[in-house]
């Protein structure tokens, strides 16, 4: 597989239009992130992609601004295909690039997935959209039905591929890709590799160019991390604590089960906190408002589980709290990389107790990373030498 070059430009020299560099510009961006300078210029020429980048990016930019750059205005059909593997992150995609493309007259853009009416989703296909995102459950139920035919398909990519074909989509993505035409772009985007996506990228892809963007300081997000010393009947106060502190103002915490989910964040209202949960068993349309109202600043502490989290997009999470440790290790940066975004400072703290030490320690070496020690003295937070950590930073 060729590597692409390492060479980057400025959004002004990529020959973009005045409309996406209008938009980009109002969205806050003045120079790429590396996957954007990279993967800008190889898509505008036609290339296939392979693309593995670290979470927090920019990568919905970066496959977004060229499917908005050549995509055919006085045709109706769909020629942009975005899958995604869980309904929050297509809805994230299409925000995404529903305001990349807010200059442009007569692009329509649908987003479809499993969960919301499906008679909303015809009527949104039957105005024609340009581009779609999907899950690929929902691509194909439509597809079964006839409400789309990607026959026009110009180019399809393929979000947290890694993920997707993890959560069991193989078929359903080879399906979807087999109904495309064969000269098509086909682009995909992941955090990790792993046998399905080079099996897919093998089958499918055209002499693909393989970007890989290092966790560099400039790309990994600026994240200091904590490990904090805890006993299990301890954690909830030591969260507690970290609260109280009311040094963070946009909080997200992590638990393993829909139960520890509701319970905590049960215990947090009770204590007075703003704070709301959620995780699989919420029905869609709460989740949505709960991921919009986060997203706006109205409350400040959301409790989650790690698959309903998936495509929330905040640029301004202050803190990552890890209640319970994950069961992935991948997890660990997905869950952290929702701070530190957009060039802002984060921090995230792992509440271990001395059971979890050994699964903490399997998640550093897959990181590559050391942490900073906690540990609770006399009821106060303590660095190693002792000294209050509060008054420590």
């Amino acid at each position: 597989m060729p590597q692409e070059t390492t060479g980057t430009a400025g959004f002004d020299t990529m020959d973009l239009s005045g409309e996406i560099i209008r938009a980009v510009r109002e969205m806050g961006f003045q120079e790429p992130s590396t996957v954007q300078a990279r993967t800008i210029p190889l898509m505008m020429s036609g290339a296939d992609i392979n693309a593995i980048a670290p979470t927090g990016t920019g990568k919905t930019c970066a496959f977004g601004i060229p499917m908005l750059e050549y995509v055919q205005l006085k045709d109706s059909r769909v020629q942009e295909v975005v899958l995604a593997p869980t309904r929050e992150l297509a809805l994230q995609i299409g925000e995404e690039l529903t305001r990349l493309a807010r200059f442009i007259d007569g692009v329509r853009i649908a987003v479809i997935y499993g969960g919301q009416s499906i008679s909303k989703q015809i009527s949104a296909l039957k105005r024609h959209p340009q581009i779609v995102i999907a899950t690929p459950g929902r691509m194909l139920d439509h597809m079964q039905r006839g409400n789309i035919s990607l026959r026009a398909v110009h180019t399809m990519v393929l979000d947290e591929a890694d993920e997707m074909l993890n959560m069991g989509f193989v078929k359903d993505v080879t399906r979807i890709i087999e109904a495309t035409p064969p000269d098509r772009q086909l682009v995909l985007f992941s955090a990790t590799t792993n046998q399905d996506v080079l099996t897919i990228a093998w089958k499918y892809q055209h002499d693909p160019v393989e970007i890989t963007v290092e966790a560099t300081k400039q790309d990994r997000p600026q994240i200091t991390q904590y490990v904090i010393a805890t006993e299990q009947d301890l954690k909830t106060d030591h969260l507690l604590y970290l609260l109280d502190a009311d040094v963070y103002r946009r909080i997200m915490i992590f638990c393993n089960t829909k139960f520890m989910t509701d319970k905590l964040t049960r215990r947090l209202c009770r204590e007075g906190y703003d704070a709301q949960c959620l995780h699989g068993d919420i029905p869609q349309a709460k989740r949505n408002v709960v991921m919009s109202d986060f997203k706006k600043g109205r409350f400040p502490i959301l409790v989650s589980t790690d698959v309903a989290a998936r495509g929330i997009d905040v640029d301004d999470v202050e803190a990552v709290i890890n209640y319970d440790l994950p069961n992935e290790n991948e997890y660990y940066l997905h869950r952290i990389g929702r701070t530190g975004r957009a060039h802002k400072h984060g921090v995230s703290f792992s509440l271990v107790t001395f059971r979890e030490s050994v699964r903490m320690d399997e998640i550093l070496k897959y990181m590559l990373t050391t942490p900073t020690p906690l540990s609770f003295k006399d009821d106060i937070l303590c660095t190693a030498d002792g000294t209050p950590f509060f008054e420590h930073i």
